[in-house]
């Protein structure tokens, strides 16, 4: 007997989920009905995929070789389902889409309406994590990931850059003075980032190079939290222009040290795990961000 597609994508939601109730969740059915589809799928390998317990679930040799071609033919007839669509120009279906909440929330959430409007038949899931997810693990087509990638098995995708700059605001200067040199930051209220020691590496030329390490005097995990503790004058920020070129351009935060300023951008990529031709609907989404993300380029 032949295996169907079905087959294939009930034993690949199951290895994904990692239990087969899990998997019944997702695709909609009982996990009696699950059980008894990856049973008659090892039937019809004559050879065993998963060695099940009552507390986890293996792949075998044989297992681990058959997820792989699954996930292939799998793509494969996603990508000709999509090609067929793009040949009636409507790309279609749920993408779901990760970032980090203050990329979410000043770079793709302002263009949803024109996106949603360009592309009616895409349904968007819009999910924030400021942590680098499992993308299968959260079932993520694609996550927008901000500064320089790790080596990874993922595919990336540049979409631009985006320049870093020093801010405060008008109240914050009004009340401590405005530095005039790299070196008098030191006298001021600096917040930088917990997480990252990295992002505290300020953007800056000074007589030592052209990297100012500081020493926060308040942190926060979040861009955001630091942005609307800049934005609320209590102190000195470096943050990235996709973030607060609205701020800058109400006046809200002023640039500071500009002439300081060694040019670094901050790379902006996607990221995702499938290994053949982009699905059209992820793809229509990363032709129209990187449009817009060209305007933070300044």
């Amino acid at each position: 007997m032949k295996t169907r597609s079905e087959e294939l994508q009930v034993f690949v939601a199951v290895i994904d989920c990692g239990s087969i109730s899990a998997a019944a969740e997702q695709i909609g059915q009982t996990p009696s009905a699950v059980s008894r589809t990856l049973s008659r799928l090892e039937g019809k390998l004559g050879t065993t995929l998963v060695n099940r317990t009552t507390r986890r679930m293996d792949l075998t040799e044989e297992g681990r070789f058959f997820l792989e071609r699954a996930r292939l033919i799998l793509e494969q007839m996603d990508d000709l389902e999509e090609r067929l669509s793009l040949h009636r120009q409507t790309p279609s279906g749920r993408l779901r889409i990760n970032a980090a909440a203050p990329f979410m929330l000043h770079a793709i959430l302002p263009w949803i309406g024109e996106f949603r409007l360009q592309y009616p038949g895409i349904e968007l899931e819009l999910n924030t994590d400021d942590l680098i997810i499992d993308l299968l693990e959260q079932s993520t087509d694609v996550a927008i990931r901000i500064g320089e990638l790790a080596d990874s098995s993922l595919h990336a995708r540049s979409l631009g850059c985006s320049p870093v700059q020093v801010l405060a605001s008008p109240d914050y200067l009004a009340r401590h003075g405005t530095p005039q040199s790299v070196e008098a930051l030191s006298e001021h209220c600096l917040l930088g980032f917990s997480a990252l020691d990295s992002l505290n590496q300020w953007p800056l030329r000074h007589a030592q190079g052209d990297r100012w390490a500081i020493r926060p005097q308040l942190t926060a995990s979040s861009g955001e939290t630091l942005r609307q503790l800049a934005l609320a004058g209590e102190g000195i920020v470096s943050l990235s222009h996709f973030m607060t070129h609205e701020d800058i351009r109400a006046g809200r935060l002023q640039v500071l040290l500009p002439e300081h300023n060694n040019g670094y951008r901050q790379p902006i990529h996607a990221v995702y795990y499938r290994n053949t031709q982009l699905a059209l609907r992820i793809q229509c989404f990363l032709d129209f961000i990187q449009k817009k993300l060209a305007m933070y380029a300044c």
